[in-house]
């Protein structure tokens, strides 16, 4: 997935995160990109579910969050860097 979206959206920083428990059902998905730029956040998000809308079919839920590389250095900046 990580590959799916960095190529898809040109992703600056992709994180994805298995929360199902190990079986693979559930995921939490983090995505900076520039393409999000002046772009609603209902449309990011569609965005990446069009990205992955393959391997959604077997999913049972999915997270995601999307940012701006500007966004995504506040926020880290704001947690002290992390």
């Amino acid at each position: 997935m990580n590959k799916l979206l960095s190529d898809a959206l040109e992703a600056d920083y992709v994180m994805v995160r298995d929360v199902s428990g190990g079986c693979g059902s559930m995921y939490q998905v983090l995505v900076v990109s520039s393409k999000f730029q002046g772009v609603p956040l209902v449309k990011q998000h569609r965005m990446v579910k069009d990205a992955l809308k393959a391997e959604i079919a077997d999913m049972h839920g999915l997270t995601v969050r999307t940012m701006t590389p500007e966004k995504f250095e506040a926020a880290k900046a704001a947690q002290g860097g992390q």
